[in-house]
């Protein structure tokens, strides 16, 4: 049975939105599945989130978070053993792992914290003042070309 969708037409027939046609493609065919660590994803309020991961077995030192645009990577790599003693169970899971997240436009990354094996990492919406909606004043025509044609006299006295 095929499981994959087909987004050709689509591309073919919209401008500029290859970048979300790529993250549907690489969402369906991901190593989500893997599941480690687990991870949730909390909305703390309007504009900012937080993704908190279990890393149990790993220190701070050894986990490196790492931020650049519309991705967020958290790597976590243990030293070799030094082969003290000998496992009889090893249940804690300490492979090195590598958990990606695709941001959305204007997600900033701010401090990242460890606490009893969690890793939790603030995350924002910060929306650029040109891209927030503003409100027009409506003037009268008769002013409007006042202001206009007194900026064109200007221009000519200028030239």
């Amino acid at each position: 049975m095929r499981t994959n969708f087909d987004f050709t037409p689509y591309r073919r027939s919209t401008v500029g939105f290859d970048r979300l046609f790529d993250l549907l493609e690489t969402g369906m065919r991901s190593d989500i599945a893997d599941g480690y660590p687990p991870f949730d994803i909390l909305k703390e309020g309007e504009d900012s989130y937080r993704i908190t991961l279990a890393v149990a077995g790993f220190r701070p030192d050894e986990i490196e978070v790492v931020a650049q645009q519309n991705l967020l990577t958290v790597t976590g790599k243990r030293p070799d053993e030094d082969g003290s003693g000998e496992y009889l169970h090893r249940g804690i899971a300490t492979r090195a792992f590598e958990r990606r997240f695709q941001l959305a436009d204007h997600i900033e990354v701010g401090a990242a914290s460890f606490d009893h094996g969690l890793l939790s990492i603030a995350l924002k919406r910060v929306v650029p003042e040109a891209m927030k909606p503003r409100r027009i004043e409506i003037g009268s025509s008769t002013a409007a070309h006042d202001r206009t044609g007194a900026a064109r006299d200007r221009a000519l006295e200028a030239a």
